[in-house]
């Protein structure tokens, strides 16, 4: 497996010995460990546990775990089932299945299938980080939400990869990585990979992100996104439409970085985007540690939607698309 220097060292997936391992990123920062996967139905747990996330990793995940079962003579059907109810938002999920079926349709080896999802989107997110890296002053200071970084790819990431395409410019950028509640994907994984990088990263809540705006300590906002819509409108993670509300309001550019295989043409709008609900433990408390009063009820939805108006421009491996809708989207996307 070609693997480029960001998945070397950081390693999200990787093809050994007839075996997928991810590496459990429910235990960064503090050890780095890899989680085995034989089956179909060992990789849909692992996608529906967390253990690997972010929409490319995801798809990455799904099309090995197909070319596992296709290995062990396994159904092939169940296995598409069961990795398709791993997780709803993302799409590339079902982009990648779709892409296996067709491909073993038609005689290609699964196996070589997948080691070819994995090294394009190594070379997507590259692209990605060419043209989003010109939108990017010397200087910039960066708000970024989630974990869109190598984690979250087969390597180099997408907002991310604007980052490290951006420093490897030569341009003397900082980040200010939102934690991201509830499940903290910022301050575990964003500023982990950006202290590896040695991009300067300030790590804050949530709540601070409208106070730094207000400050002026915030330039441009770079997020990834798990689906977006014919007409622009883009599922990121909760908390990035108040990103993109407050970033109008302080009139910052606020940009969305996202491979083709994240757009689904087939919904017109976000409305239509399916979000996805998650269990309570992750909002009442972290790590074992319960801070909420038991018998409260909750509520936590993992994405929410930003509407394409709010979107300065969406940055993908074929070009940018600046103020989306339906239009732009369809010259740069379709098909």
């Amino acid at each position: 497996m070609n693997v480029s220097s960001e998945a070397a060292a950081v390693q999200t997936l990787r093809w050994v010995d007839g075996r997928l391992e991810l590496i459990d990123q429910r235990r960064l920062p503090h050890e780095i460990v890899y989680v085995s996967c034989r089956t179909a139905a060992e990789t849909a747990a692992a996608i529906r546990d967390m253990v690997v996330r972010g929409a490319p990793a995801i798809g990455c995940a799904a099309a090995f775990g197909i070319a596992l079962e296709a290995a062990a003579g396994g159904n092939l059907n169940t296995a598409h089932a069961a990795l398709a109810a791993s997780r709803p938002t993302a799409v590339n999920l079902f982009w990648a299945l779709q892409r296996m079926r067709e491909a073993m349709d038609a005689g290609h080896p699964a196996l070589q299938e997948a080691l070819a999802i994995y090294d394009e989107d190594i070379a997507i997110n590259r692209a990605m980080g060419g043209f989003g890296a010109a939108l990017i002053a010397d200087g910039a200071r960066i708000m970024t939400h989630c974990n869109a970084g190598a984690l979250a790819t087969a390597g180099h990431g997408t907002a991310l990869g604007v980052i490290r395409s951006a420093r490897d410019a030569g341009k003397r950028i900082s980040v200010v990585a939102n934690e991201t509640r509830p499940y903290l994907q910022g301050a575990r994984l964003t500023a982990w990979e950006m202290v590896q990088e040695k991009i300067p990263v300030t790590l804050v809540t949530d709540n601070m992100a409208g106070h730094l705006m207000q400050q002026g300590k915030i330039d441009v906002i770079v997020v990834g996104a798990d689906r977006v819509a014919a007409n622009g409108d883009a599922a990121n993670k909760i908390g990035t439409y108040t990103l993109a509300v407050l970033a109008a309001r302080h009139k910052i550019p606020f940009y969305i970085a996202a491979p083709v295989s994240t757009f689904d043409l087939a919904i017109p709008d976000g409305s239509h985007i399916p979000i996805e609900e998650r269990h309570a433990d992750e909002v009442t408390g972290h790590g074992g540690n319960r801070w909420a009063a038991h018998g409260v009820e909750v509520f936590n939805p993992a994405f929410d939607v930003t509407p394409a108006e709010l979107i300065t421009a969406l940055i993908t491996e074929r070009g940018i698309i600046n103020a989306p809708d339906t239009a732009r989207v369809a010259q740069i996307i379709g098909y």
